[in-house]
C-alpha cells in the first residue's frame, strides 16, 4: 500500500502526465456541468414525470449512460450513445463495404476518414433520436412545462438542434480527452455518468435494508461482500491472459535466419481472455435500446408485448438476447482488435516462430484457433456477469443497486478504470518510476 501511495505521488512529478490528468478532469467537469443545463423552453421545476420514468428499468439505464442528463431534459440528454451507435454501424459495414475495407488498410489516413464518416453518421442518428426524445417529453411532461407552447415548432426545431449540438460537443470532449488527456475519452464520459448515479442507488438500498429494517445491517454487509467479489471477478476477467511461447532465430553472417536450438531467445505472446474489453457490453447495450424504441411507435398488441419485454432489464427475454449479443460482439470485436494474420507476418519477418508451428499462414491459423478457444469462455463469463443483476434482484436487492452487481455499469467501471490505470502506469514506467500496478518495477535510467 505504501508503494502505491508513493507511485501516486510520483504522478504529479511528471509534468506531461500531470497536465493530461488536469485536462481530463477539466473536460469531465464540463461534461457533468452540461448534464444539468436544461433545454431552453422547458421549466426545470416540472420534470417530475420524466424523473419517474427513469426510476427503474431501461429508462434508468438510459439515464445512467447519460449521467442523469436524460431525466434532466438536458442539452446532453442523448449523451454519447448516438456516437456509440454510429461506431457500431461503421464497424459492421466495414465487413461488407469494400470502400471501408480499403480505408481500414490505409493506416492513419484511412482511420481519419473512418472517424469522419462516423461523425457524420452520429449527426444523422442524433437528428432521428432528437425528435423521438422531444416526443417523449410531450408524452411525459405537463403542457405548462413547455414555456414556448406545447406544440410550438420553434421549440421543436431549436430543441433538436441543441440536442444534436450537445451530442457533437460531448463527442468532441471525448476525442479531446483521448488526444490531450489520458485516453479512453468516450469510455470515461460513460464512466463518470455511471459513478454519478452510484451514490444515489446505494443510499436507496441502505434506506430499504437498514432504516426500514428490511434485513438489517448484516444483510447490507453481505451485499457489499458479494459486490466486492463480483468486482474481483471482473478484474480477473479483464486481466487474464494465455501466453503463447515464441522463439526467435539468430541472424547469420549472410543475413539468413538460423534456428536457436538452445531456446535462449524465447519470449511470449500474451493473448487476453477478454481482448475486446468493455466494448461488447457497450455495443450490445446500444442495440438493446432499439427494439423498445421501435415497438413504441406502434400500438399493436405485438408491439406492446415487445415494448414490455425489452423495457424490463431484469426480464428473461431481455437478458437472453443481451447475453447472446455480448457473445457475438465479443467475437466480432476480438477479430478486429487482434489481427492474428498480421501478428503471424510480423513474427515471420522478425525471425520469430512458435515451436512446432510453421511460420506464416499456419502460425496465423494457430493463433486464430487459440483466440477462438480462449474467447469462448471469456465471452460466456462476460455475458454471465452482464446478466448477473437479474439474478441478484430476485433475492430482494433494490433494482437500481442491483444494476451495479455486474451488468453494464460495473463492467464498464472496472474495464475503464483498469485501462486508465494502465495508461498512467505506462507514463510512470517510461519515466523510470514505480508503476501503480503490481507489474511495475523500479527502473533506473541508463547513463
Amino acid at each position: 500500500m505504501k508503494k502505491f501511495f508513493e507511485a501516486f505521488a510520483n504522478v504529479w512529478k511528471i509534468e506531461e502526465l500531470k497536465n493530461r490528468i488536469l485536462v481530463t478532469l477539466g473536460l469531465l467537469l464540463v461534461y457533468r456541468f452540461g448534464a444539468h443545463v436544461t433545454l431552453p423552453g422547458i421549466d426545470a421545476t416540472k420534470l417530475n414525470g420524466l424523473t419517474n420514468q427513469t426510476q427503474e428499468g431501461i429508462g434508468w439505464l438510459i439515464d445512467v449512460f447519460t449521467g442523469g442528463a436524460f431525466s434532466q431534459a438536458s442539452v446532453f440528454a442523448l449523451g454519447i450513445m448516438p456516437y456509440i451507435s454510429a461506431s457500431i454501424v461503421v464497424q459492421l459495414m466495414g465487413i461488407a463495404v469494400p470502400y471501408l475495407q480499403k480505408l481500414q488498410k490505409e493506416g492513419e489516413s484511412g482511420r481519419k476518414k473512418i472517424n469522419q464518416i462516423t461523425r457524420w453518421l452520429t449527426i444523422a442518428i442524433t437528428l432521428v433520436q432528437g425528435p423521438g426524445y422531444i416526443y417523449n417529453l410531450y408524452r411525459t411532461l405537463p403542457a405548462d412545462a413547455f414555456m414556448l407552447g406545447f406544440n410550438s415548432f420553434s421549440f421543436l426545431f431549436s430543441a433538436v438542434v441543441i440536442l444534436t449540438t450537445g451530442t457533437i460537443f460531448a463527442m468532441w470532449l471525448g476525442e479531446k480527452i483521448t488526444d490531450k488527456g489520458i485516453g479512453n475519452g468516450i469510455s470515461l464520459l460513460i464512466l463518470v455518468g455511471i459513478i454519478a448515479r452510484m451514490p444515489q442507488a446505494f443510499i436507496q438500498e441502505f434506506t430499504t435494508v437498514v432504516t426500514e429494517n428490511n434485513g438489517g445491517p448484516m444483510l447490507l454487509v453481505i451485499e457489499i461482500v458479494v459486490w466486492l467479489l463480483v468486482i474481483v471477478a471482473c478484474v480477473l476477467l479483464t486481466m487474464a491472459v494465455r501466453k503463447i511461447p515464441v522463439q526467435y532465430a539468430r541472424r547469420t553472417v549472410s543475413g539468413d535466419f538460423e534456428q536457436d536450438m538452445m531456446g535462449g531467445n524465447r519470449q511470449w505472446i500474451p493473448l487476453k481472455l477478454n481482448a475486446s474489453g468493455v466494448m461488447p457490453i457497450i455495443f450490445a447495450q446500444a442495440i438493446m435500446f432499439i427494439p423498445a424504441a421501435l415497438a413504441g411507435l406502434s400500438k399493436s398488441d405485438a408491439a406492446q408485448t415487445i415494448t414490455t419485454q425489452f423495457q424490463n432489464v431484469f426480464g428473461l427475454a431481455y437478458n437472453i438476447v443481451f447475453a447472446l449479443l455480448i457473445i457475438i460482439f465479443t467475437y466480432f470485436y476480438t477479430a478486429i482488435t487482434v489481427p492474428t494474420n498480421k501478428m503471424a507476418d510480423d513474427l515471420k519477418r522478425s525471425g520469430g516462430f512458435i515451436p512446432g508451428v510453421r511460420p506464416g499462414v499456419e502460425t496465423g491459423d494457430y493463433l486464430d484457433k487459440i483466440m477462438s478457444l480462449i474467447t469462448f469462455p471469456g465471452a460466456l463469463f462476460l455475458a454471465f456477469i452482464a446478466v448477473f443483476p437479474a439474478v441478484v434482484v430476485s433475492f430482494g436487492v433494490q433494482s437500481q443497486w442491483a444494476l451495479f452487481y455486474g451488468g453494464t455499469s460495473l463492467l464498464i467501471m472496472v474495464g475503464v478504470a483498469i485501462d486508465t490505470i494502465q495508461q498512467i502506469n505506462s507514463y510512470l514506467l517510461n519515466r523510470h518510476y514505480d508503476g501503480l500496478m503490481k507489474s511495475g518495477k523500479n527502473r533506473k535510467a541508463v547513463a
